[in-house]
């Protein structure tokens, strides 16, 4: 059996950036109009931490807010997300399809793993047909903790994966990676780091690369 490709989904195959920012102004707006937020929303510390489970987001961006807080915004968001997503203002990265056909054409079965909520990564998959190549698509939600290794454990034990390649832009990827010995491969995209890019096996700079890669493994 040809090694699995488990791929991340924000900042990987799905450019987050482009529907990132407005749903963030949105979600804020609506805290602002209830009093529960002042100043401008919190964009940039966003796209730093962009790839952290969604819990860390909220606490990291409204700290001093109670958890009923950071559950309801975190619909709020979602849906805002869901929105963007269906009304046609996100991407897939360059070159996303034509890996994903590649890599299906030669027998790589593909799936995702993803700190990314449930409804949020399946409105990505039904808005671009992404079940078309991808097995199944896994959210953190699907464990009990919020380690990425433990749900590329997950995604190795369901299917009874000997060997994969984990591709993803940031260290819980290439640290999932490792801690189930598999290969990883860092995409130096919008949300990557260049000092957690070290940490992968290979770096990327387009996806197409990745198939290329693969050829040269031959």
């Amino acid at each position: 059996m040809k090694a699995a490709m488990i791929f991340d989904m924000d900042g990987t195959l799905f450019q987050t950036d482009r529907i990132l920012e407005t749903s963030l102004q949105d979600t804020f707006q609506l805290l602002r109009d209830e009093d529960k937020w002042e100043g401008d929303a919190p964009i940039e510390t966003y796209r730093e931490i962009m790839g952290v489970p969604l819990s860390d987001v909220w606490k990291t961006l409204l700290p001093m807010h109670p958890i009923h807080v950071h559950e309801r915004v975190n619909e709020l968001f979602q849906d805002k997300l869901i929105q963007n997503i269906m009304g046609g203002m996100g991407a897939l990265y360059p070159h996303t399809e034509d890996l994903l056909a590649y890599l299906t054409e030669r027998g790589f079965p593909i799936f995702v793993a993803s700190n990314g909520n449930p409804r949020y990564l399946e409105a990505i998959v039904d808005y671009y047909s992404l079940d078309r190549w991808i097995l199944s698509c896994y959210s953190i939600d699907d464990v009990d903790s919020e380690d990425k290794g433990e749900l590329i454990r997950k995604v190795k034990e369901d299917h009874d994966l000997s060997h994969g390649i984990v591709i993803g832009d940031r260290r819980s990827d290439f640290k999932g990676a490792e801690a189930n010995e598999f290969l990883s491969i860092g995409c130096a995209f919008e949300f990557s780091q260049e000092n957690e890019l070290q940490e992968a096996d290979v770096v990327v700079g387009d996806l197409i690369e990745i198939r290329d890669y693969l050829e040269k493994m031959k």
